[in-house]
């Protein structure tokens, strides 16, 4: 019992659309922290009223020095749960927030098995789910889909690009089209940092079923992403081929040029020269806007289908400690949700939580129903023991409250203030971050 931790204080810090909490249990000689994402695409633009004295010159710098100071220089543990900018981009090592975190010398590493190093897409099998210091330990994997997730950073580059072209749809298409697209834009060093640290010590690259044991008294198990052998409903629908995305996205690409080289023309020249020059008359120019319209919103399309299949790789972790259950399932969408909640083993394990990290943002889908209604300790205000549930989150960056997408889901919302102990970022207004302390 001496090795077990007494209580956990938990920080949610205020990064915008975005994702950085710190755990830290407290044991008899010393605190563990573990550090669950780092990352944002839309930060705060202005330091914090309350966090160090001294600022960094931007706000996540802020937040890397005030994890240093809390960690004592010592972190035990980070998840990086998926790969999407606004989970990662505080551990790119360019900004220099990726050197802070590396400097905390994490005792290991956990990201989804889709980001196992050896796991290329030219290969046939063999990649290991765990590295202790080199040492592999094989285990068979899928590589059409990890090369597919590749392709969709090259598809999101593109799609970002496009965005760029003010001439192509509304402000509004456009605003999600370079959100999202940046949001699956790769971080090449955010990736390297990530893996130089697991290197350093141990790297876990987790699917569906494994056991953990990184802390001292604190049971970790993996509920997901499943691997493939284990559900291939993370591929999305079925009918949604990947090959079908990449030849869609090589025709626009190859007509966006085409209109890139059009719309320069015309601004060489004259209104009185353009019929003979063969810009659109009066009478098609609006059909060719509806055409660059649809062009946009089947490119929003494509981009929001690579939004969820890569949310469907990310890490769900489910921490029991004591007599506390924190459930910690990063971005996982429904299509990974099916495999553990297909389980009566976890799905009893998960009846009893304590502290759910909503997941995605707030989004819908991301806490189906079937999960949200296996939690018994939801109830009215002044419930003994009732759950709390903590979302980082900003409004107005993804979906649309018109067709029932905006995130966070104001229904979902709902729910969650009236039947648990709710907390969100959007509500700290000048507050650094959100703190609460549980005994165990």
């Amino acid at each position: 019992m001496s090795a077990s931790p007494t209580s956990l204080t938990i920080r949610m810090y205020n990064v915008g659309f975005g994702d950085c909490f710190l755990l830290s249990f407290k044991y008899a000689n010393r605190s563990r922290h573990v550090l669950v994402d780092y990352g944002s695409t839309s930060a705060p633009k202005s330091t914090p009223k309350h966090g160090p004295k001294k600022y960094p010159t931007s706000y996540m710098s802020v937040v890397a020095e005030d994890i240093k100071r809390v960690c004592a220089g010592k972190l035990d543990a980070v998840v990086a749960t998926h790969r999407h900018r606004d989970h990662v981009s505080g551990f790119s090592s360019d900004t220099g927030t990726g050197q802070v975190i590396a400097t905390l010398s994490p005792g290991c590493v956990i990201q989804p098995w889709t980001e196992d190093p050896r796991a290329k897409a030219s290969a046939l099998s063999a990649t290991s789910s765990i590295y202790t210091r080199g040492r592999p330990d094989h285990r068979k994997m899928t590589a059409h889909f990890l090369g597919a997730l590749e392709d969709m950073h090259r598809a999101a580059e593109s799609i970002q690009q496009l965005a760029d072209r003010s001439d192509l749809a509304g402000s509004q298409t456009l605003e999600q089209l370079k959100f999202l697209g940046q949001d699956n834009v790769k971080n090449p060093s955010a990736v390297r940092n990530l893996l130089h640290m697991g290197q350093k010590s141990r790297a876990y690259y987790v699917n569906a079923g494994m056991r953990l044991n990184f802390l001292p008294g604190v049971r970790c198990t993996v509920l997901g992403p499943p691997a493939l052998r284990q559900s291939d409903a993370i591929r999305n629908q079925r009918t949604r081929d990947p090959g079908e995305f990449w030849q869609f996205r090589s025709f626009w690409a190859s007509q966006s040029r085409g209109l890139t080289r059009s719309t320069a023309f015309a601004k060489r020249r004259s209104v009185s020269k353009a019929t003979a020059h063969g810009i659109p008359p009066p009478s098609v120019r609006w059909f060719v806007n509806q055409a660059r319209q649809v062009h946009a919103d089947q490119m929003l399309g494509l981009v929001r289908d690579l939004d969820d299949v890569m949310n469907n790789t990310s890490v769900i972790l489910l921490l029991e400690a004591g007599r506390r259950k924190i459930l910690l399932p990063g971005d996982a969408q429904i299509e990974n949700w099916a495999y553990a909640l297909s389980k009566p083993k976890w799905r009893r394990l998960l009846s009893d939580v304590n502290v759910y990290k909503v997941g995605h943002h707030g989004s819908r889908n991301a806490t189906p129903k079937s999960l949200w209604d296996l939690f018994h300790r939801t109830g009215v205000v002044g419930k003994a023991d009732r759950l709390e549930t903590l979302c980082s989150t900003k409004s107005g960056k993804h979906g649309s409250a018109r067709s029932g997408t905006e995130v966070p889901r104001r229904t979902l919302v709902a729910d969650l203030r009236s039947r648990s102990t709710f907390t969100s970022t959007e509500e700290l207004k000048d507050e650094f971050c959100y703190i609460t302390d549980l005994a165990l």
